[in-house]
């Protein structure tokens, strides 16, 4: 596939650069190429960022970043059988704890939430930062929703991490969740209060929480007008005016044809 000639290679991050210096200098060269397209096509077109991860995992399938961005491509395009196992493959090779709330969800992707859940309560959790926790707790409330349990999702998000006023990367994503499990439950006022709250902290859009509260809104508001429109009785003489103006209007056009 193609490479924009503004595409050196140079923009990948310093660790992976790193881990490329084991190739020989051309094929680091033509991997890091790949990578940065990878990470550029990921979010707006994912199948083509596939492609690219494919070709990296071609020429390097020894490197871990090489694995990950493999299997980042394959979840971004809902393969996740490919995900778990480039995940599960990186992991091997870097001992890091990091991608195991995605390899739980990948586990949800091929519809054994059961499993998910299970991963959300191994020792591995302990071993993640603050991002990564709440990232387990997403999975895990996105299993038991899954598995029907929609009570046990909204207390599975119920954290200091949610009650926290504090902004954190992901801060809306958590927010939004509960926001949608309470909707999913019924209850719609605290949707819309959590919805609400979930667009303060989505300060870089990566949430749909404002068209969530804008559609619940717009439901309230048009039920309002309706009831509005009910109780406006027709003004005296209003309906008795319009259809003395279309009877003129008739004669004037019989008028005409007369003529």
């Amino acid at each position: 596939m193609p490479i924009p000639e503004d595409v050196t290679g140079e923009e990948i991050d310093k660790d992976v650069r790193q881990e490329l210096q084991s190739l020989p200098k051309t094929l680091a060269e033509d991997v890091a190429k790949n990578l940065v397209m990878v990470a550029r096509l990921i979010d707006e077109d994912p199948e083509r960022a596939y492609a690219y991860s494919r070709i990296a995992l071609r020429l390097a399938s020894r490197v871990a970043a090489v694995r990950e961005a493999a299997g980042f491509a394959a979840y971004a395009t809902q393969k996740y059988a490919e995900a778990l196992a480039e995940f599960r493959a990186a992991r091997r090779m870097t001992g890091t704890v990091e991608l195991w709330p995605l390899m739980a969800d990948c586990e949800r992707g091929l519809g054994r939430p059961e499993k998910a859940l299970d991963m959300a309560g191994a020792p591995e959790v302990q071993k993640l930062d603050k991002a990564g926790q709440v990232e387990m707790r997403l999975v895990a409330a996105g299993a038991r929703r899954d598995m029907g349990q929609l009570d046990a999702a909204i207390v599975t998000l119920q954290s200091s991490e949610l009650a926290s006023n504090s902004v954190q990367p992901w801060t809306a994503r958590l927010r939004y969740a509960y926001a949608d499990a309470l909707l999913a439950a019924g209850r719609e006022g605290e949707a819309r209060e959590w919805f609400a709250k979930a667009v303060e902290a989505d300060r870089d859009g990566s949430t749909d929480a404002s068209d969530r509260l804008a559609e619940l809104d717009g439901v309230e508001f048009m039920d309002a007008l309706v009831e509005d429109e009910d109780e406006v009785a027709p003004v005296d003489g209003a309906v008795d005016s319009r259809d003395e103006q279309d009877e003129q209007d008739a004669r004037d056009a019989r008028d005409d044809d007369k003529d």
